[in-house]
């Protein structure tokens, strides 16, 4: 369990919002009718800014690391996946269901896969009250194991629901916020947001402490912590506040939240160390990816694809574009892209065809998560964990941004970035860009194929592609960190789609160390394209 930095207040100290605390709310300047209505139980009022909650994270991150007591562990591993799905929050008790924030907020009740206690404050005029667990906030059966639980327990997290006025679907009908939401924070940091096709998929975290460290298990540090900014009437946008702690670290977070085309997201961070970390990640994506049309083998599922993300897309401090696709490959790879103040980065889906996906949940829909920098960022590299999987039901691949230098305990990290969760990358300009990779025995047809020789197309498609004069052709540039390239060439894809080309080679090497590769086209000086990144894995 994570350290609450303070113990939750005893009964006697919480106030019921409703009749009898009217005037206290209105002191405090909170809408005492509102809350009434709702009936939230509230705790006492305590001045709340983002500079305390700076020093607060400061000052626990000087001291040892206290998790909390579990609110009866026993109680919370019988609500199993089956009885948390039976357990619903009432739409009528949401805060904000009748305003004055345009976007109402609900909560997730705790189980056997969410036992850390988040506590949850409604903020308004620099002042702070803890919105208290109650069972009656949820409908539940009868004999559910949640009816055990202490009062006071606590949530597991939240979410922001759409609109009360009626957010526009994808096909234009106006949504009904009981029963659709567009933001998520629910396990340890993690949280996510729909994209412009309405569609959850990948996620963000707040940290992320050693992944894939050899030796080392990955801690998963939590947000303890989380204060919800009433707006003003009117706002078009939502502020939230969380406190960050885990063995090694304590952070404090501020995020602006934007619901728009996709979902934006302002976050300023200060993160302090309170042990080394072998691998810090800044702003990390997490995702799944299984299989794609990328490599033909013997058919694991009657699917074409299965994934949330396809690629990794980057665009460095010196301005290349680039994109890396994804592996699942056969042991856990960690690889490294250096930069010096990145622009921006990002797990993305660029396979948008129905007919690639066929199983009705959507993933044609998944959100792209890019990453856009603010400030100086200095040097490091963004840096790609990719694990094997052999379902979709593990999150298996990491893209994070690793400052250069040893993390060292009392360092402190403060940076700025946005979040945007779209169908594609949010800057783009002409260049053509990679739309698909796909892989299969080298050699020629008609002849027999060559052992530890293997064939890429690499599909580029995009403006710039679409300028070449007719009956000339873009030139393909290659490198390798290792083997011999041949039958190297490129052909405009012969669909008729103006600015769709690919490049086509063969890669001879010996031995299964990984290959790492790179490809472009360009016309006399002129750049056409993204680089093609690659991490073959011979077998």
């Amino acid at each position: 369990m994570p350290e609450s930095a303070r113990p939750p207040r005893p009964d006697r100290r919480m106030l019921l919002a409703g009749a009898s605390a009217t005037a206290a709310l209105a002191a405090l300047g909170f809408a005492p009718e509102a809350l009434a209505q709702q009936g939230l139980r509230l705790g006492e009022a305590e001045s709340f800014g983002f500079d305390a909650l700076k020093q607060r994270a400061r000052e626990m991150a000087a001291k040892p690391y206290q998790a909390p007591p579990s609110p009866r562990p026993d109680v919370l591993e019988r609500i199993d996946y089956d009885a948390h799905g039976k357990i619903r929050f009432k739409p009528e008790m949401a805060l904000w269901a009748n305003g004055p924030s345009a976007w109402p907020v609900t909560f997730f009740h705790l189980g056997r896969y969410f036992q850390k206690p988040v506590r949850m404050h409604v903020v308004e005029g620099g002042r702070a009250r803890e919105i208290v667990y109650d069972e009656s906030y949820f409908e539940m059966p009868a004999d559910s194991p949640a009816r055990e639980l202490p009062r006071g327990a606590g949530f597991a997290g939240f979410r922001f629901q759409e609109s009360r006025t009626g957010h526009p679907g994808r096909k234009g009908e106006k949504l009904e916020w009981q029963k659709n939401d567009w933001v998520a924070f629910l396990g340890a940091s993690y949280f996510r947001a729909i994209g412009e096709l309405y569609q959850y998929g990948l996620s963000a975290r707040g940290l992320a402490i050693d992944p894939a460290v050899a030796g080392k298990a990955e801690e998963f540090p939590d947000f303890t912590h989380i204060w919800l900014e009433t707006p003003q009437p009117g706002a078009e946008f939502v502020v939230v506040y969380a406190l960050l702690s885990g063995p090694s670290v304590a952070g404090a977070y501020r995020f602006r939240m934007h619901r728009g085309k996709g979902v934006t997201m302002e976050i300023e961070s200060e993160i302090h160390l309170r042990k080394d970390v072998e691998r810090l990640g800044i702003a990390p994506l997490t995702s799944m990816y299984w299989y794609s049309e990328k490599a033909k083998t013997t058919a694991v599922d009657w699917r074409p694809e299965v994934h949330d993300s396809d690629g990794l897309a980057l665009w460095t401090g010196a301005g290349e574009r680039a994109l890396r696709p994804l592996n699942n490959p056969p042991r856990t790879m960690a690889s490294s892209f250096m930069d010096d103040n990145p622009r921006g980065f990002g797990l993305v889906q660029r396979d948008r065809e129905v007919g690639h996906y066929l199983d009705g949940v959507f993933y044609e829909r998944r959100p792209s998560l890019w990453v856009e920098t603010q400030g100086n960022w200095g040097k490091g590299a963004v840096q790609l964990i990719e694990i094997p999987t052999d379902d979709e039901i593990h999150d298996n691949i990491v893209a994070m941004w690793v400052p250069a230098g040893p993390a060292k305990a009392g360092a402190t990290y403060a940076l700025r970035y946005k979040l945007h969760w779209l169908a594609d990358e949010p800057f783009q300009g002409d260049l053509g860009r990679v739309v698909a990779t796909r892989l299969g025995n080298g050699g020629q047809p008609g002849t027999t194929r060559p052992k530890g020789v293997r064939k890429f197309m690499v599909e580029f498609k995009g403006p710039a592609l679409e300028a070449i004069p007719f009956g000339v052709k873009p030139e393909v540039v290659l490198s390798a960190s290792r083997g011999s390239y041949s039958y190297i060439f490129a052909e405009a894809v012969p669909n008729d789609v103006p600015g769709h080309w690919r490049a086509q080679f063969d890669l001879t090497v010996e031995g299964q160390d990984p290959v790492e590769m790179r490809c472009f086209l360009k016309a006399g000086d002129k750049v056409l394209t993204e680089t093609w990144l690659y991490q073959y894995l011979p077998f």
